[in-house]
């Protein structure tokens, strides 16, 4: 073998860690996306999700990301063939479905890293495709070693060759540019995503709801949306008489410990004023019988906190009031 051949052959092997990288990003991506996509229709605008159907939209991402998955760990921890024409063949199909995907919906993203590659596929995802596929074919003439054994005995000349690998393929990624505009451009609170159960979980954390546990009559929520930057979650509860009634948890979205407002009223909406609590009630209880009046002035404060977000960001009507009464 000729010395240009053995030095082909060797800036083909630095490739392998290029390949394990994009790999481990895409896929980590994806089951990010997935896992975190608590709006309707959050995957609509992605490949190759947008592909198929809407209740198939999550499976396809996780199959994709766990095609990486074997991929990267065939070509990190064997050097079989099998896994590294499995990458070329990845990449070269990958190809295809950004060429299709550009033709039949210009206005999808790629969704090769998740939501972050959400801007419509062009000729820079396109290119990247292709030389992605060109050093999976390189990496088949490789000798049988493992990507770890190239990152163990790394020369000069892989490192150079590897960083060069990396720089082209950044250069070919559109997802810098929008991962660094989100990070210069701070979503507004009423615009960023909160996982309800996230919500749920500070609410249970706070010392309204462990002073408002007595007069619940179950653990979990009946109602439960989203105005603006407050979560609300309802549930059904009694006052110490045995009376009905409604109590309504309003948690701010922002902060590790956020803001929790709280308000009981009856089936048809007014505030319930409850009546103290008994000594022994005071003593099992974290409610003091002198909180208890207050419930009508808990409302007030939760109605003014919500009118003040809602002529902050525009709205016409108090998110709480608007629930309640409407």
């Amino acid at each position: 073998m000729t010395q240009v051949a053995q030095e082909w052959i060797t800036i083909a092997a630095a490739q392998i860690p290029v390949l394990a990288v994009l790999l481990a990003l895409g896929m980590t991506a994806k089951i990010r996306t997935v896992t975190h996509d608590s709006e309707p229709g959050g995957m609509s605008g992605l490949g190759p999700a947008v592909l198929v159907a809407e209740r198939w939209r999550a499976p396809a991402m996780l199959g994709c990301a766990a095609g990486e998955a074997v991929l990267l760990g065939g070509l990190m921890l064997t050097g079989h063939s099998f896994f590294r024409w499995g990458a070329a063949a990845f990449f070269a199909v990958s190809a295809y479905v950004l060429w299709e995907l550009r033709r039949r919906r210009p206005d999808a993203g790629c969704g090769c890293f998740g939501d972050v590659s959400a801007i419509p596929v062009g000729a820079r995802s396109l290119a990247r495709t292709v030389v992605l596929t060109a050093m999976a074919v390189g990496t088949v003439w490789v000798g049988p070693a493992p990507g770890w054994s190239v990152l163990a005995g790394i020369s000069w000349i892989e490192g150079l060759a590897m960083a060069c690998g990396l720089l082209l393929v950044a250069a070919l990624s559109p997802e810098i540019e929008e991962a660094a505009a989100r990070i210069r451009y701070r979503v507004p609170c009423e615009q960023r995503r909160m996982d309800p159960e996230t919500a749920l979980n500070r609410l249970r954390a706070s010392t309204a709801w462990q002073a408002h546990m007595r007069f619940l009559a179950s653990p979990d929520p009946v109602d439960s949306w989203r105005e603006l930057c407050w979560r609300f979650f309802v549930y059904p509860g009694h006052d110490p008489g045995g009376n009905r009634l409604e109590v309504v948890f309003a948690v701010h979205l922002i902060g590790r410990r956020p803001a929790v407002r709280v308000a009981l009223v009856d089936t048809e909406g007014r505030p319930v004023t409850v009546e103290p609590a008994t000594a022994e009630e005071s003593r099992r209880e974290p409610v003091s019988a002198r909180s208890q009046p207050r419930s009508r002035r808990m409302l007030t404060h939760a109605r003014h906190a919500a009118r003040h977000d809602s002529a902050l960001y525009g709205s016409l009507a108090s998110p709480l009031e608007s629930r309640i009464e409407g």
